[in-house]
């Protein structure tokens, strides 16, 4: 499986991740999410975020907690309806 270009749960680009990606379960680097979504076969963010939207909701606070302004966030969060983990 070839490495995705940005994360499949948030949108972050994979390249960009200091980490290199996520890690499974067995502790291999996840091909699919970054560090900030997914540890140890599990993603890390509230169980409460169960839907595209409300993961734009969460990245978009997440992003303004750190210095972006709110139209770059909504800009920057538009792909996520569309990515792996809330296509299904």
């Amino acid at each position: 499986m070839q490495q995705s270009k940005f994360c499949q749960s948030c949108g972050y680009p994979m390249k960009k991740d200091k980490n290199g990606g996520g890690t499974e379960a067995d502790g291999t680097r996840s091909r699919k999410y970054c560090s900030m979504c997914y540890e140890k076969g599990a993603f890390l963010t509230p169980p409460d975020i169960n839907t595209a939207e409300k993961m734009q909701k969460f990245c978009i606070e997440q992003m303004k907690q750190s210095g972006y302004n709110r139209f770059v966030a909504w800009l920057a969060t538009r792909s996520i309806p569309k990515l792996e983990r809330w296509r299904t």
